[in-house]
């Protein structure tokens, strides 16, 4: 669970913090797809991070 938590911490600090809540979840689907070959654990963990900042922001 930490491991998502920073991973989303990390990827919203490297972004423009006024980027529409759509967008980083965008971001963190486009990163899980471009993984999922090589690791496929992360990718389902990235996956699950976009669905969970999607549920707070909404």
């Amino acid at each position: 669970m930490f491991r998502i938590l920073s991973k989303i911490a990390s990827f919203m600090s490297s972004r423009n913090a006024l980027a529409p809540a759509s967008e980083v979840a965008h971001q963190l689907m486009e990163r899980a797809d471009a993984g999922a070959g090589r690791d496929p654990r992360q990718a389902q963990e990235l996956r699950g991070a976009a669905r969970a900042f999607l549920s707070v922001i909404r």
